[in-house]
């Protein structure tokens, strides 16, 4: 599947759609929290994160890789866990995102760019 990125705006239906294609529940995204827009439907967080690199100019320390559960109730859709979550150069040493404030950050931008249709 292509990698999608995402600016304005994609519906929670248009997520299950892609999940359905690939994974079956899941959708991974990495989320730019600098330029608050994600990348989505590349077969790993790593392709998408080099989309958002090579084509928006994303900086390596704003993604930030997660996976998303649209069947989920909303406190419970966001999985915080990637291979591109491992960054030692700018504090964050596991696959999860262990800053509070850059979870919240990346949660706010989710928000703004899925649409609960």
């Amino acid at each position: 599947m292509d990698v999608t990125i995402v600016k304005n705006s994609i519906s929670r239906a248009e997520l299950k759609k892609m999940a359905s294609e690939q994974y079956g529940t899941l959708v991974k995204a990495v989320v730019d929290v600098e330029k608050e827009i994600m990348a989505l439907g590349g077969e790993l967080h790593a392709d998408e994160e080099v989309a958002l690199i090579e084509k928006e100019n994303s900086n390596r320390e704003y993604t930030w890789g997660i996976n998303l559960y649209p069947d989920k109730e909303e406190d419970e859709w966001i999985e915080f866990d990637s291979m591109v979550n491992i960054k030692p150069a700018f504090g964050n040493r596991s696959r999860d995102i262990e800053d509070p404030g850059t979870r919240e950050r990346v949660k706010e931008v989710v928000k703004k760019l899925v649409s609960p249709q």
